[in-house]
């Protein structure tokens, strides 16, 4: 029997706790693109297959007459082989590059609806052939597609659910990590706000509002307690978690800089600010040398690469619907990217996560915003959407 990616970390991590590992996540190379192909369907259907060297991470985007395929952590190929059957919708192909994420855009010759989960394949490597995402779909009315143009895998579903699909979701683990705590009072605001209160703040009405929808959620720390990184991993990893959140506010020289960003593990920045939070954030266990040594200890095995690129694909998933629904609740984003990327040791385990930088102490106007109550359950009711949209069951 295959398993998904969610049962691979399942039973990796599992082994790894029972023998006393706190496992370290280490990235593969970035997936690249091979080939796009479209073809006619019985039934009318267009198919259109993006051939890639490794398991494509995913996501869709709607435009008028358009379809966007995200592939997160992939670079394009300019000379990749594209072949486009007569008689589908799709009339044109282009690629674009978009930091880490590739943008495959098809112009289509009419409307489509979101198109459905079920017309979504992921194909295994076959003789010639490498990983294949398959979309088939037809001519629409546009049904489907979020007001904004943009939906994730597939169509929306609606907010009825059967109580089998309740009893699944509330399986599902969350653990919520507030950054900082005790002696470590995170980034100061100008006002004096501290880093530490305001996340504590989110978290305790995020574990609410979640387990209010039906997830079994348990928070790193419920006071003013300081905790070393590895254990926060750890936490997650013996709670046997479906999704680690650290929440954080950010800091800059520059005190007009403001919004959001989404950041996800990798053993190299993708940009200089990564860099430089990464070192902010990792710095937390310095504060106690001894601390940070024993820290390095544990976190030095490394997993098999098939669980490394699990942990992976469903942390990016993750980051890049919570980036969206951020975005929909007109919450500012940062300037530049809003998913980057960074060697955060709060991340480094066989859990899937992000951290999310809530926004930046260091701007007069945004630490007022984190400081209240209104704009704490702002990010709140978009977070659980994010937790709500992704999907645990790959």
């Amino acid at each position: 029997m295959k398993l998904s990616r969610r049962q691979v970390l399942k039973t990796v991590s599992f082994s790894a706790l029972v023998v006393g590992l706190a496992p370290r996540v280490v990235f593969a190379a970035p997936n690249a693109l091979r080939s796009i192909r479209t073809g006619l369907q019985p039934g009318g259907k267009t198919r259109l297959v993006i051939e890639t060297s490794s398991r494509p991470s995913y996501t869709l985007s709607y435009g008028e007459k358009k379809l966007i395929v995200n592939l997160s952590n992939t670079n394009g190929k300019a000379d990749a082989q594209t072949k486009l059957a007569n008689g589908t919708l799709v009339k044109r192909i282009t690629q674009i590059q978009d930091g880490t994420t590739l943008k495959i855009s098809a112009e289509l010759g009419g409307l489509i609806d979101a198109i459905d989960k079920k017309q979504i394949m992921i194909l295994e490597p076959n003789g010639d052939n490498d990983y294949r995402l398959v979309l088939d779909f037809v001519a629409g009315t546009g049904r489907g597609i979020a007001e904004t143009g943009t939906a994730t895998k597939a169509a929306k579903t609606t907010k009825t659910e059967t109580p089998k699909e309740t009893k699944t979701k509330k399986q599902h683990i969350i653990v919520i990590d507030a950054g900082h705590g005790g002696k470590d009072p995170g980034c100061i605001g100008r006002g004096g706000t501290q880093e530490k209160t305001v996340v504590l703040s989110v978290a305790k009405k995020l574990k609410g509002k979640l387990e209010a929808e039906g997830y079994k959620t348990f928070l790193t720390r419920s006071n003013d307690t300081y905790l070393k990184l590895a254990e926060r991993a750890e936490f997650a990893e013996k709670k046997r978690a479906d999704l680690f959140i650290s929440l954080h506010a950010n800091a800059n020289p520059s005190r007009n800089v403001k919004g959001f960003s989404v950041y996800t593990l990798s053993e190299k920045a993708s940009d200089e600010e990564a860099q430089k939070l990464a070192e902010s954030e990792n710095a937390a266990d310095k504060i106690d040398v001894n601390g940070f040594e024993q820290f390095s200890k544990d976190i030095r095995v490394a997993l098999s690469s098939l669980q490394q690129h699990a942990v992976a694909e469903l942390s990016e998933e993750y980051a890049n619907g919570c980036a969206k629904s951020l975005n929909r609740a007109s919450i500012e984003q940062q300037k530049g990217p809003a998913v980057r990327h960074a060697p955060l040791a709060v991340l480094r385990s066989t859990v899937p996560g992000a951290l999310i930088e809530l926004g930046h102490l260091s701007n007069k106007s945004e630490e007022k915003l984190l400081k209240s109550d209104s704009h704490q359950n702002k990010l709140v009711a978009a977070i659980v959407k994010s937790i709500n949209s992704y999907d645990f069951d790959v």
